[in-house]
């Protein structure tokens, strides 16, 4: 399912070529005369927590170049919404952070504009790279790559589980109930679940050159139906592993009082159990059926607005400043998110967590930023929660497929 990294860069690279005027200021030049020093000022919107660790590269960008580098600090809630409405306008700014699932809407709207890595796109991960391209052109200079992973209380587990069932398995020999947890809730949670289904060969879209394809929904057919069998299986009227009445507070409750050896779940959670005082280890994600059980990726990184009247200095300033190793770490440090950077990614790998995290990323799959998947997200999760609860799994899941496909085409 992995998006084909250099077809996309191939077909995309003429494009943004023209449509910036770049090609003198590609990825090692300095961007320190030409056009990139002629714009007066660029403004960043960046989220609170990271304005500081952009201070560095902002400042060093203007002694090379002499063009001001503006940091402005944004609720990360209101970043998009910001930026949407604004950029039409000419208020918004050169530069804003973002998540690349968003390139969808951003693209469908008309604020963004490609930007030209030039050879600096090997050195990034492929997922980084994969996440930030969109029908072709790369739009986002990516910073962090983020995933989930199984968390394993290390004391009451000592090995790593080699598929679900051993997982289970391990969890009951330690004399626990309920070995392992996940967070779904009355609307279901897929986005914990795809790497299950994953397992099954049922990504949610097939891919071509230019990225995810909308037209073609892999949502359904025999490995949809054979995950849904699964998942069935797992829930209410089966083993009951799976169950809707836990949400994310429940799971992490069970897995700091020491009640779940197990828990599938994003870095962002990580701090609680260290600070709980729980051994944690991070696993890959255990299969169910032998095959990778490959997780969402999330790709954080930066764009620039279609409407800059800067976008060879904001191209120069995202690759040759944002685009280091030492910024790159301080982006890290400010966040505790695995490096875009595949250098910085090594380095900060140094981490036992930030190591686990990365192997898993490793088979992760970019979350799908077409705005077709506006329309999967309506109707998965609440499928997935009625199979737990114990609906007829083939035919929830083929009305799915069927709901999906005709909001994706109406």
């Amino acid at each position: 399912m992995r998006v084909n990294t250099k077809s996309l860069l191939a077909a995309g690279a003429v494009a943004v070529v023209a449509t910036l005027g770049l090609a003198s200021c590609s990825a090692g030049d300095s961007g320190s005369g030409g056009d990139a020093s002629a714009a007066s000022t660029l403004t960043v919107w960046v989220d609170a927590e990271r304005v500081d660790a952009l201070k560095g590269a902002a400042e060093a960008y203007t002694e090379k170049t002499g063009v001001e580098v503006e940091l402005v600090g944004k609720d990360n809630a209101d970043i998009k919404d910001d930026f949407i409405q604004q950029v039409p306008t000419g208020k918004g700014p050169d530069i804003t952070m973002g998540a690349h699932d968003w390139l969808g809407e951003l693209s469908t709207n008309g604020v963004v504009a490609p930007i030209e890595l030039g050879d600096s796109s090997g050195d990034y991960l492929p997922v980084a790279i994969d996440a930030a391209t969109y029908e072709g052109q790369t739009y986002m200079l990516p910073y962090a790559v983020e995933n989930i992973a199984v968390l394993r209380n290390a004391d009451l587990v000592p090995e790593a589980a080699t598929s679900f069932d051993d997982m289970i398995a391990k969890g009951q020999a330690a004399g626990l109930t309920q070995p392992f947890v996940v967070e779904q809730g009355a609307e279901g949670n897929p986005y914990h679940l795809y790497p299950f289904q994953t397992a099954f060969e049922a990504p949610v879209f097939g891919t071509n050159d230019q990225g995810y394809d909308p037209a073609d929904l892999r949502l359904g057919g025999p490995g949809g139906e054979l995950f849904a069998t699964w998942l069935g299986s797992q829930g209410k009227n089966g083993t009951g592993v799976f169950n809707t009445d836990i949400d994310g507070d429940i799971a992490k409750q069970a897995f700091i009082d020491g009640t779940a050896a197990f828990w599938l779940t994003g870095p962002w959670n990580v701090g609680a159990a260290l600070d709980a005082g729980v051994n944690v280890a991070i696993d890959t994600v255990p299969s169910p059926t032998g095959a990778p059980a490959s997780p969402f990726a999330g790709v954080k990184g930066f764009f620039v607005s279609a409407e800059s009247e800067n976008k060879v200095a904001a191209n120069d300033f995202l690759v040759n400043y944002i685009g280091t190793e030492d910024v790159q770490l301080e982006l890290f440090e400010a966040g505790n998110i695995l490096p875009a950077l595949s250098s910085a990614a090594e380095t900060a790998s140094s981490d036992p967590i930030i190591a686990g995290f990365a192997a898993v990323g490793a088979e992760a799959v970019p979350m799908p930023a077409i705005p077709a998947m506006g329309s999967v997200w309506q109707y998965w999760g609440i499928a997935e929660a009625d199979v737990i609860n114990g609906a007829d799994p083939v035919a929830t899941w083929q009305k799915l497929t069927t709901d999906v496909q005709a909001a994706i085409t109406k």
